[in-house]
């Protein structure tokens, strides 16, 4: 694939998300990808939700930390999203640049909905109201055993958040929630299994990316 030697304002750029469980790895290959677009001479930004913005770090903290009611932590991800969306991911898509973002609205489908159990009717109603007009080019799901998930985090030895506080039932049933969102839109999710060496991971995204 040949890629443009820089940002083209007439050509709008392309928007990638990152999900999975918690401990599934895959922010280990959010740099590494923005690196690998970059020496193939595009513009990239990085950027995370719940976050991104000022205000959206601010709520990442209550959302993180802050115990709430279900709802009130659902519309406060979305809060945090549309002001992302406003702020960073469009400007930077329109001025032809790459987004690559740490969890979008599939996280809200798993996390809210499938682990949650908010009704699933409410979370489309706040997708399409908060950005009906734009989804990822492409979303990269990783995906592996709950078990090892799980040793994975308690490896790493540092201060959890709730969500990772939570449950193993909490995040099987977040597990298969994405598993479930991935079929029902397989022309831009791609399950990758991170269950494997590095260097395996990173040759399957290399073709995966190429291919948008």
């Amino acid at each position: 694939m040949k890629f443009p030697e820089a940002p083209n304002p007439t050509l709008p750029g392309k928007f990638i998300t990152f999900e999975g469980i918690d401990g599934a790895g895959k922010s280990s290959h959010v740099d590494w990808l923005a690196d690998w677009l970059r020496s193939r001479g595009l513009s990239v930004r990085v950027t995370r939700e719940p976050g991104g913005t000022e205000l959206g770090e601010k709520l990442r903290g209550l959302l993180l930390n802050e115990e709430m009611h279900l709802e009130t932590e659902t519309l406060l991800m979305f809060a945090a999203r549309r002001e992302h969306l406003a702020k960073l991911i469009e400007p930077a898509l329109a001025a032809g640049e790459w987004v690559i973002c740490d969890r979008f609205s599939d996280a809200t489908y798993a996390y809210q909905g499938g682990g949650r159990g908010l009704d699933r009717h409410k979370l489309q109603v706040l997708e399409q109201w908060v950005h009906g007009h734009r989804q990822p080019d492409l979303t990269l799901v990783f995906d592996l055993p709950l078990e090892v998930a799980r040793e994975r985090i308690a490896l790493a030895n540092r201060h959890l958040d709730r969500f990772e506080q939570e449950r193993a039932e909490f995040h099987q049933r977040v597990r298969l929630a994405y598993l479930e969102r991935a079929r029902l839109h397989p022309e831009r999710m791609h399950v990758i299994n991170s269950d494997r060496v590095i260097e395996a991971i990173r040759k399957e995204l290399e073709q995966i990316v190429s291919s948008i």
